[in-house]
């Protein structure tokens, strides 16, 4: 008698996979203008720990194309867990242990962002392999724990600097740490199924030879760096350029933008069967170019504090449905084409934040000069969805 799978210990540990990475995305950027001030790091360099971040996950992206199926997913996606873990720990110590602050807090950027980019590329195939009725909803609900993860960074951040200091960000380091290193159970023991049978996935020079797999990668670089851009940036721009508090600027900033994401992904979630998904991502990219233009523009902290949250359910479709779009499209793309498509998103999340910041400090530090650099993003996004709409459909 075949003993039935538990897939929900699965679903549960891909959950806090996607809770991880919302971790390692977004905690060193809640701490920015702490870095600025205690360790009289520029602007520019706080842009390349972001940058840092994507690319470190950009290169992981790539050499899993090739690794993945080889090793298995089980074994990377622990590695995974893993990575992130001893990465995020290690801000505690490793800044304050070299004579370079910066250096510590990079290298531990670029160990957590290697578990970072395993999550990225392996928590979506291996739900997408899983016996799941809706998988285009699945996939939208799943994503949203990013948000949540990342929500949830930014208010139990922002509760303990209130009650604690936040000079005492290395203890809060250590406490995040936790969530991976306990999820390593949860992978090493969870039922994980192939995504495609064996010989049966496309080539990566399959992929590349396939016309509409170039609109798809467009696609993953705009949503990234629609999403990402904004997001990294948020803290730092409600506390420098809208002059409010910290706290306040936490938590109607990147948290607001984080709770807007997670709920357009789960109103996909529910009802994305009733939604044509590119007429949604169509006027997602429309309501992200406005958000970008008040953000920039507007000067009236309430205002600029909503278009940087409303820009959060503007972008929370972008990445999950491009990823479905391409999953519909070529279903035997297999680990090359998430790998792949994961590589683009990251490299939009390189390239945002670095021109937000580089614009930025170029204008004199004015972070409401560098976002609305940023609205190039939206306008190409809708482009190429009008394009897959006419072309592809």
């Amino acid at each position: 008698m075949e003993i039935k799978k538990n897939y929900k210990k699965t679903q549960i540990a891909c959950y806090l996979g996607f809770v991880t990475q919302a971790i390692c995305a977004n905690f060193v950027p809640l701490l920015f203008i702490t870095f600025h001030n205690d360790y009289d790091i520029s602007y520019g360099m706080l842009a390349l720990l972001s940058t840092s971040f994507f690319v470190t996950q950009l290169v992981v992206d790539f050499l899993c194309a090739g690794v993945v199926d080889k090793l298995g997913y089980r074994v990377c996606v622990i590695v995974a867990e893993i990575t992130s873990g001893l990465g995020l720990a290690g801000l505690s110590l490793l800044p304050d242990l070299l004579l370079v602050p910066f250096y510590g807090i990079l290298v531990c950027v670029i160990i957590y962002a290697i578990g970072s980019g395993l999550t990225e590329v392996l928590v979506s195939p291996i739900v997408e392999a899983c016996p799941f009725e809706n998988k285009d909803n699945m996939m939208s609900l799943l994503h949203s724990f990013y948000c949540w993860g990342w929500a949830a960074v930014v208010v139990c951040s922002t509760v303990f600097f209130s009650v604690f200091g936040i000079d005492n960000w290395r203890v809060m380091a250590l406490i995040w740490s936790i969530i991976p290193l306990y999820n390593i159970y949860n992978f090493a023991t969870c039922p994980i199924e192939p995504l495609v049978e064996d010989g049966k996935s496309m080539t990566m020079l399959e992929l590349f030879r396939t016309k509409a797999f170039w609109i798809f990668i467009i696609l993953m670089i705009c949503a990234g760096s629609s999403e990402i851009a904004m997001g990294q940036w948020a803290s730092a721009f409600a506390e420098s350029a809208l002059h409010v508090s910290k706290s306040v600027g936490d938590l109607a900033g990147p948290c607001g933008f984080a709770v807007c994401m997670g709920i357009s992904r789960l109103l996909y979630g529910k009802f994305g069967e009733k939604v044509d998904l590119t007429i949604f991502m169509m006027g997602s990219g429309i309501l992200c170019f406005a958000c970008y233009l008040i953000a920039g523009l507007v000067s009236v902290p309430l205002i600029g504090l909503i278009g940087c949250a409303m820009c959060g359910f503007s972008v929370g479709i972008m990445w999950p449905g491009s990823i479905s779009i391409s999953s519909k499209a070529l279903p035997t793309g297999g680990t090359a084409m998430f790998a792949i498509l994961a590589l683009a998103g990251d490299l939009g999340g390189a390239v945002g934040p670095a021109i937000i910041g580089s614009v930025s400090e170029n204008a004199a530090n004015n972070l409401q000069a560098g976002v609305l650099a940023g609205i190039g993003f939206p306008v190409v996004l809708v482009i190429s969805v009008f394009y897959i709409r006419r072309k592809y459909r």
